[in-house]
């Protein structure tokens, strides 16, 4: 793609990095084919080739975006199966986050959009206050049909019927392993996870100890800033992940880290991008050598050699999430892993499309977040599954609305099957 920014407007990093990423798009339209929203809309500018146009123009003019522009970026999922897709290798991951973050600083959203992004904003990254809010929204669901807003009906409906209680797994400290040690990791605990479900990271520590991990929960770290960083407050979601780095390299250059282990997908892709968020500024190093030993809890399980589990008679559906399988490339580990844990092992029809959560999305955009549910729980129901497995939580919460089947995190079935405690979701289910 022809593009024609000044040399002056190169001067900017991330307007410098955008044209590169834009003059790699050749116009194929190949991405059009597994773009979530274009399948659902059929709008060519709901598909990564339209809003690549619709960003060229924006940043090449300098131009305040218009409310269409806005609408129609607002709409991608941040799933990436484009670039999963894209034969020349364009990131449209950077592209994108640029544009949302010069949305942000030159558009004026209506009062109403702007109140919900800064209610998500200054709640959903900290666990206290969304567990605050969560016992809100489910005192006030019952009502959620006389609410005109369908985002604050979808805000409503997102409490669980059950609200976990605190896990002090989640303090920062040090879990020695339960055998010779091979590594020393530390757990990413994330933000929202340790309100929605706090049995994932309880899963994760148990099971690394026994495979060797000594495990860290490093103090001073937190949420990832994914969250904010795709509604385009760069800032906050900056600040936040300046603070996970320090905290990390605090213990690198202390005890020493040999992975920093994630187990929300989402933060995954988040944390592994930091090297490029920083590379402008004083924490490039640090961030890069963050990024460098980040890894999904799948990819470090499968260098410990986990040990084959018992045979079950039970047939797990794999949910593969967009940020794990399109954001961080892997596809494989977690089904192998299943496998090796004595599980049946099913995959769904089209499972390259995202099920419509992709962090805040669903509750910002509900309407086009419940087609892609619908199709999503249809595809993994055929399965006749006696359970749902995913990697990511934001998918787990997403598909569990829409399903009876229980929905559970990949790595508390692998806990369950090399002697942890039946995961909570199946104890009514299986015996």
């Amino acid at each position: 793609m022809q593009t024609m920014f000044t040399p002056e407007q190169l001067q900017d990093p991330d307007t410098a990095r955008s044209n590169e990423i834009l003059r790699s798009c050749v116009h194929c339209g190949f991405c059009t084919a597994t773009c979530p929203t274009y399948q659902v809309l059929g709008d060519e500018l709901d598909s990564p080739r339209g809003r690549i146009y619709l960003i060229k123009d924006m940043l090449e003019n300098e131009r305040v975006p218009d409310e269409k522009t806005v609408r129609h970026i607002d709409r991608c999922l941040s799933c990436l199966a484009c670039m999963t897709t894209c034969p020349s290798g364009v990131h449209y991951m950077h592209l994108v986050d640029h544009a949302r973050a010069y949305i942000e600083q030159h558009y004026k959203r209506p009062w109403h959009d702007r109140a919900l992004r800064w209610t998500l904003a200054k709640i959903l990254p900290y666990p206290g206050r969304f567990r605050l809010a969560l016992l809100a929204a489910k005192m006030g669901r019952p009502f959620a049909r006389l609410i005109p807003d369908p985002r604050l009906q979808a805000m409503l409906k997102m409490a669980p019927k059950q609200i976990p209680p605190v896990s002090r797994n989640d303090d920062p400290q040090s879990f020695a392993p339960t055998v010779a040690r091979k590594m020393r990791v530390a757990l990413m605990t994330g933000c929202a996870q340790k309100a929605l479900n706090t049995d994932i990271n309880d899963a994760t520590i148990r099971l690394l100890r026994r495979l060797g991990c000594e495990v860290v929960v490093a103090k001073g770290a937190g949420c990832c800033g994914a969250l904010t960083h795709h509604m385009g407050r760069e800032e906050e979601a900056h600040g936040s992940a300046a603070a996970n780095i320090r905290a990390w390299i605090h213990e690198m250059d202390g005890a020493g880290l040999d992975a920093i282990v994630i187990n929300t997908s989402g933060c995954g892709t988040t944390v592994k991008d930091y090297g490029h968020m920083f590379r402008n500024g004083p924490l490039a190093e640090d961030a890069a050598r963050i990024s460098g030993i980040a890894m999904d809890v799948s990819e470090l399980l499968m260098k410990l050699d986990m040990p084959e589990g018992d045979a079950k008679d039970v047939t797990v559906a794999y949910h593969a999430a967009c940020s794990l399988q399109h954001g961080q490339k892997i596809k494989t580990h977690p089904k192998t892993l299943l496998k090796k844990a004595g599980f049946r092992v099913a995959e769904p029809a089209d499972s390259h499309l995202c099920c419509g959560s992709a962090g805040t999305y669903n509750l910002m955009q509900p309407e086009i977040s419940g087609q892609l549910k619908t199709r999503k729980v249809e595809t993994l129901e055929k399965l006749a599954p006696d359970i749902i497995a995913a990697g990511n939580i934001g998918c787990m919460m997403q598909i569990g609305s829409g399903t009876g089947v229980p929905v559970v995190h990949t790595v508390e079935l692998l806990d369950w099957a090399t002697g942890g405690p039946k995961p909570s979701a199946l104890r009514s289910e299986h015996s």
